[in-house]
């Protein structure tokens, strides 16, 4: 598949099949050790975020205090249990996702949200700086309502900033979460393991100035 059509999303009838059987998933993060498969109760939170690439994404997320667990896999496309190899061939229209659990009483959304729009370009459409592709565009799957007013208050913000810098219109695909489908067991924590592994983050220079909101709020 040449870069024009993996940039295009595929229709269902084109999509790649996939698989019912889930990837393996290691007992606990590289990191620390927690789960990184649910359930998660009360009171953490979860949320998809898509940056680019997941490798650095996903170090950005476990750095924050508050944060419980993150993984890196796959969403927002059609194709069950998809491989790595799959996803970049354009044929499953998944993006790469972090899933990041969060305790919201250390940490909140609006300071997630805050990172996630600094660290990266949320304009590109389908690519993040050299990586093209479907797999590589912004997203954030939210999993309520609130979390779901929240991200676009955020955006709304965030997009003013971008403006003032010279940037143009948000591209980020923002909605309710889909299945999270857990990449390969090396794509886990990918930094932690390999310090000097690639990592393609890059912002745009604009500042997210959105205040946490509700309890959250001083």
């Amino acid at each position: 598949m040449n870069l024009t059509a993996k940039s295009r999303m595929p229709e269902s009838e084109n999509a790649l099949p996939g698989r019912a059987e889930a990837m393996p998933v290691a007992p606990g993060h590289f990191l620390h050790g927690r789960p990184m498969v649910g359930p998660f109760e009360a009171p953490l939170k979860q949320i998809q975020i898509g940056m680019g690439c997941f490798w650095g994404a996903e170090r950005r997320m476990w750095e924050m205090p508050g944060v419980y667990t993150t993984a890196v896999g796959y969403a927002g496309g059609l194709t069950p249990n998809p491989t790595y190899r799959e996803v970049c061939s354009g044929g499953t229209g998944h993006t790469e996702v972090v899933l990041v659990v969060f305790d919201e009483r250390l940490v909140s959304l609006e300071e997630i949200l805050k990172v996630f729009w600094e660290a990266h370009d949320p304009t590109q459409g389908m690519r993040q700086g050299n990586d093209l592709g479907t797999q590589y565009r912004s997203a954030i799957y939210v999993y309520d309502d609130e979390q779901l007013e929240r991200v676009q208050n955020s955006r709304d913000q965030f997009q003013q900033a971008l403006i003032a810098v010279g940037y143009g219109a948000i591209t980020t695909e923002i909605r309710k979460a889909p299945p999270f489908y857990y990449a390969e067991d090396y794509h886990q924590q990918y930094l932690a393991k390999v310090p000097n592994g690639y990592c393609g983050l890059r912002g745009t220079g604009a500042i997210c100035s959105v205040e946490p909101s509700g309890a959250d709020a001083s």
